[in-house]
């Protein structure tokens, strides 16, 4: 049941599944080791052969647990994408005391989290390596510099950003020979930033496809009770009925793949069910008056 398709995530970028599994709640899942690595087979079979993952995740107990996983059946490092990304300091990252929080893009910082992530999830390379989050005192030339060491070291296939602007993208590609392959960044009902502030946009130029993280808003489409909330709610519903839909949920990420910016989407619930449950939103077919009833609902207002 391979229902999920492999996409260009950039000229000349690595392919990735049109949805992505997060693993940055891993360790609250409460799984032992042979039932992560079924949870794995699981949404692999489904086609969802990408999965994300960071530094920063539960101190880097999340990347170890998945390495435990994976260690049960080597094999299947053949048939995933792993993403990790560094950059917001803390004890996993390598760096040394953290009175407090901040971040790290400083050369050295980089390869040792690089070291460290490739540790934890016992593998020998990583498909794609991202900044974590802008870093207000990043060299670009220093991030370069290291990046280049990692691609000739074969410990990163492919390079990215999560979280940047238009501008700080821009920097950072001005210093490098390689494509950077992505821009991971929010995008749900609830917040529409890159939408509007030239990310998207940046992106549909260059033919990068972003990374969406919190498509459901951290579950706060579900259970606010804010007036944008309760409108969102009724709106998606009639959606659900239009659409022919099993679940609000399902319309969530039809919403975002919708884009023209192309969005691989990221999942983060455990159950292998609501995963499922995310696949099917790919066969939905939302039009455009049905994309803006959503925005129209988010925003309490008519577009201009």
């Amino acid at each position: 049941m391979n229902n999920v398709e492999k996409v260009l995530m950039a000229p000349q970028g690595p392919k990735f599944s049109k949805l992505v599994q997060g693993y940055w709640r891993l360790e609250a899942w409460e799984m032992n080791a042979q039932a992560r690595l079924s949870f794995l087979k699981a949404h692999v079979e489904m086609g969802i052969t990408t999965v994300d993952h960071a530094a920063i995740y539960g101190g880097g107990h999340c990347e170890t647990l998945f390495g435990e996983a994976l260690k049960l059946d080597p094999v299947m490092r053949d048939h995933i994408e792993i993403v990790s990304k560094f950059g917001i300091n803390g004890i996993a990252t390598g760096a040394g005391e953290k009175r407090v929080s901040h971040y790290d893009s400083s050369k050295q910082a980089i390869l040792d989290s690089t070291d460290n992530s490739l540790r934890r999830l016992g593998v020998e390379q990583l498909d794609t390596l991202l900044v974590h989050r802008p870093d207000f005192l990043m060299d670009a030339d220093q991030v370069a510099d290291a990046f280049t060491h990692l691609k000739q070291s074969g410990k990163v296939k492919h390079f990215g950003v999560s979280n940047f602007t238009a501008s700080q993208f821009d920097l950072l590609q001005s210093r490098l020979d390689m494509p950077l392959v992505t821009n991971q960044v929010e995008i749900n009902p609830m917040h529409f930033d890159v939408l509007e502030n030239g990310v998207c946009d940046q992106l549909q130029q260059y033919r990068v496809r972003p990374m969406a993280w919190s498509c459901l808003a951290g579950g706060n489409i579900f259970s606010a009770q804010t007036e944008q909330a309760k409108r969102l709610r009724e709106t998606l519903m009639d959606l659900v009925e239009e659409l022919g839909a099993n679940s609000i949920e399902q319309v969530i990420f039809a919403w975002v793949l919708k884009h023209p910016s192309n969005p691989v989407a990221l999942i983060g619930s455990g159950k292998i069910e609501r995963v499922t449950e995310a696949v099917g939103a790919l066969a939905l077919q939302m039009n455009t008056e049905q994309w803006y009833r959503v925005w129209v609902a988010s925003k309490g207002v008519g577009v201009p």
